[in-house]
This record gives structure tokens, C-alpha cells and sequence, in this order.
């Protein structure tokens, strides 16, 4: 079992930055590659990025590699998400998700979700 906590989500006005982080226990939460999601109203979760917990290895989505960064620290077992340059388009629920195969980018294929935090940009 792998327990997601997500934080850091709240208003921020077009042009700003935001650093949501994902906080992970469980006995075998080391064993799992994190990533972020998104989801708007009436459509399916967007895979954001997704990093390892056994290397400093990454992957993204193109449209938004560049403005976002997934990052960890090991000591914390926490995962972040920095975001830059945020437009109205990304006000959206984020995600934090766990899987334990690396490179997946399906909403089906991570089994364990955190709550949500909610981002709203203001134009």
C-alpha cells in the first residue's frame, strides 16, 4: 500500500509559478515511480511527468516539458511539481499518482492516487 498526499495548489495569477508536492508512505512506497496528472471538468486525467524513485530519471509530456518540473527528495519521499509561467488553460485538479513500472503514462496503469490539489490561474 502506498499512501499520496498532495499540497502546495491554490490561485495564482497568469504569468506566475506554483510548487505542488506529493508526500508518499507505505512500507514499499521507495519501490514506485511518482507522477503528476491533471484533470479539468469533463475530461480524462493528462499525464503530466513521472520520475523514479531509483534514479533521477524523468519523463514528460511534450506540451509541458519546459514550464513544469517533477522533482524529488529522497530524504522527505516527497515529489514535486514546479510549474512556470502558468496560464488560465492549466487551472485544473493535479494528481499524484504511483506505479510501479517506470515510463507509464496511462491514468489505468498507476494504482495508487492521492486527493487532489486544486490550481486556479486567474487571467
Amino acid at each position: 500500500q502506498v499512501q499520496l498526499v498532495e499540497s502546495g495548489g491554490g490561485l495564482v495569477q497568469a504569468g506566475g509559478s506554483l510548487r505542488l508536492s506529493c508526500a508518499a508512505s507505505g512500507r514499499t512506497a521507495s519501490r514506485y515511480t511518482l507522477a503528476w496528472f491533471r484533470q479539468t471538468l469533463g475530461k480524462e486525467r493528462e499525464f503530466i511527468a513521472g520520475i523514479s524513485w531509483i534514479d533521477i530519471s524523468t519523463y514528460y509530456t511534450d506540451s509541458w516539458k519546459g514550464r513544469f518540473t517533477i522533482s524529488r527528495d529522497n530524504a522527505k519521499n516527497t515529489v514535486y511539481l514546479q510549474m512556470n509561467s502558468l496560464e488560465p488553460e492549466d487551472t485544473a485538479v493535479y494528481y499524484c499518482a504511483a506505479s510501479p513500472d517506470y515510463g507509464r503514462r496511462r491514468q489505468d496503469d498507476y494504482a495508487y492516487w492521492g486527493q487532489g490539489t486544486q490550481v486556479t490561474v486567474s487571467s
